[in-house]
């Protein structure tokens, strides 16, 4: 089967934070006595693109980015100016769609990010909040260095300053936390308006501080009540939902991460970032990443020594690297997408696709790739069954 080449996104990664968080695995540093030297990484996230630009030849040079996010960390340590100036080089360097969604991840705290307007006038056309919960008790108990208060004045803040195209992030199953709790913290967010939610059950994720010393977080039969009760809130305030933690209202789904879920392609800028590309002509999909610390990433100044990590993904693994994304898409995908986007015929993955449709975990639908009510409950299992 030919390979196909999907749209293509551009991460970019900002590594420092305020505070480390107790559960956060991501790859983030929290601020030292001296501040971090922001003008000059931002220069290198030009110098690391036009690196792998190079690398990466035609299957990258031309193509136009249909979103960007940067991620952290936090990026909105990074002041407008900076943002800006990191968006007008990736535009000399890259064609930009006319509607490309460019996303910066901000924290409510007022000491996190800089004035709104001025990421709107850099080109930031989406904000995602990283709220958690408007329990100010739970905030502390997540180490969180923000109030339920400067959360909302924050979001407000935004939207004074013209951003209607806003997320925010929640989490629930949260240190000794009731399904009442869970529900509050939808309602609070529901209130003020915003155009998209994301809602992530906690988990305690290897090498971080929960996961050396466990808070008391509900069972599992407790988490999936929130969940359920949660999801059905969500629906009836008009907000769909796309992917197994987030919702939207219409029009207003995530462009960056529906391409990631449906397998897409994604330069990966900056420390610790992961990039995926599809060469057509090659019909080989490429991973790449990122050394993780900043310090190392920096000296490497857009040299060889940036790279952590870079390979072929293997055939044998395609059919669980595809899955371990589009099963998380509530709808699924066309079945055709599958030889699209891996470039493997459907042959290779009838044997898992006719288990999990006799198990009710896929849906008997031959066209398309979704995973039941029953599938998404257990989707782990799910997309384990499609390991070579």
């Amino acid at each position: 089967m030919a390979l196909v080449a999907p749209p293509l996104s551009l991460y970019v990664h900002m590594p420092w934070c305020v505070k480390k968080c107790p559960y956060c695995d991501f790859n983030s540093h929290g601020l030292r006595d001296t501040p971090p030297p922001y003008a000059e990484y931002t220069g290198l996230l030009l110098a690391d693109l036009d690196a792998d630009l190079a690398d990466f030849g035609a299957a990258a040079r031309g193509r136009a980015i249909v979103s960007v996010f940067f991620g952290g960390g936090t990026p909105s340590l990074f002041a407008p100016e900076l943002i800006a100036r990191f968006l007008d080089g990736a535009r000399a360097r890259l064609p930009f769609a006319e509607d490309a969604e460019i996303t910066l991840e901000t924290n409510p705290g007022t000491v996190e990010h800089g004035r709104f307007d001025g990421y709107l006038a850099a080109g930031v056309n989406r904000l995602s909040f990283g709220i958690q919960s408007f329990d100010d008790d739970k905030l502390k108990r997540l180490g969180r260095i923000h109030s339920a208060a400067e959360a909302e004045a924050a979001v407000k803040s935004a939207q004074d300053a013209g951003f209607a195209n806003l997320n925010l992030d929640l989490m629930y199953a949260l240190p000794r936390q009731e399904l009442a709790g869970a529900l509050d913290d939808v309602e609070r967010a529901i209130a003020l308006a915003p155009a998209h939610i994301s809602h992530y059950q906690l988990t305690l994720e290897p090498n971080t501080a929960f996961a050396a010393n466990p808070p008391p977080l509900p069972d599992d039969d407790h988490a999936w009540a929130m969940q359920e009760a949660c999801e059905a809130r969500l629906a009836q305030a008009g907000y769909a939902q796309y992917e197994i933690s987030a919702y939207a209202r219409p029009g207003r789904r995530c462009v960056h991460n529906l391409n990631y879920w449906q397998f897409g392609d994604y330069l990966g800028i900056g420390a610790g970032a992961h990039g995926k590309l599809s060469d057509a002509a090659a019909g080989t999909v490429r991973r790449r990443w990122k050394t993780r610390h900043p310090r190392n990433y920096m000296e490497a100044a857009g040299g060889p020594a940036r790279i952590g990590g870079d390979g072929a993904v293997e055939a044998k693994e395609l059919p669980f690297e595809y899955m371990l994304n589009a099963l998380r898409l509530i709808d699924g995908v066309p079945l055709a997408d599958f030889a699209q986007r891996t470039g493997l015929p459907p042959e290779r993955i009838a044997a898992p696709l006719a288990e999990g449709r006799r198990r009710g975990w896929l849906a008997d639908d031959h066209a398309r790739l979704q995973a039941t009510t029953l599938g998404q409950r257990f989707l782990n299992d799910v997309i384990a069954s499609f390991l070579d």
